[in-house]
């Protein structure tokens, strides 16, 4: 159940949110992927739904094309690190200057022409940081966005049935998804994803942009 893992979640970062308002934040982590994201990014529009990429620093400058495709979709873009890095392993200053590579990949690969969205939105990889590194990441001025509904798509064992179900029990309102675009992901994000959004819309969820 999320309503545990949520509790546990807030206790090791109470600076973090793990949900916002009333409507639904679909969020996705890991990429930009040119095997997946275009694929999330059709399935978005199809259904008019807006999300939250949070983009790995590296993937934005090896699929500069693919991040110009979330940003000129009108999605928002938040902060993975540069390397997805477990902050668990790594000094403060070795993680904040992570953090900060990645805002130099997202600022240089903007499109021509298009205003500099936000770049105040920060998800730990893993979820494992320390409290000083989540306290200095702060100071940068990013809003630390987690989740309480936890698809676990990554997970190889995990049936999208299931996957679609957690949805169905566990949303609310302000509820924060976590899917992940990645190659990982794939096949059953992209499977669960459809109807996930049929289902949440049917329930009168306006699916925001954080």
């Amino acid at each position: 159940m999320v309503r545990p893992f949520k509790t546990i979640l807030q206790r090791l970062y109470p600076c973090g949110r793990c949900r916002v308002g009333q409507a639904v934040y679909l969020t996705f982590d890991d990429g930009p992927i040119p095997e997946v994201t275009p694929k999330v990014l059709a399935i978005l529009d199809h259904y008019g739904a807006k999300a939250t990429f949070f983009m790995v620093g590296e993937n934005i400058d090896k699929h500069p094309e693919v991040f110009e495709q979330v940003v000129k979709a009108g999605h928002s873009i938040g902060n993975h690190t540069y390397n997805h890095m477990k902050g668990w392993k790594v000094s403060t200053a070795e993680y904040i200057a992570n953090v900060r590579k990645w805002e130099e990949a997202a600022s240089r690969n903007i499109p021509n022409g298009y205003p500099v969205p936000a770049l105040n939105r920060f998800r730990p990889p893993y979820g494992r940081t320390w409290v000083w590194q989540r306290k200095a990441v702060k100071k940068l001025g990013y809003e630390i966005y987690l989740w309480d509904v936890l698809t676990r798509d990554y997970n190889p064992c995990r049936a999208p049935e299931a996957m679609l179900r957690q949805i169905k029990r566990c949303t609310r309102p302000g509820s924060i998804i976590n899917f992940h675009d990645s190659v990982k992901s794939n096949e059953r994000m992209l499977e669960v994803l459809p109807e996930a959004i049929e289902w949440l819309q049917q329930q009168g969820y306006e699916l925001k942009a954080l």
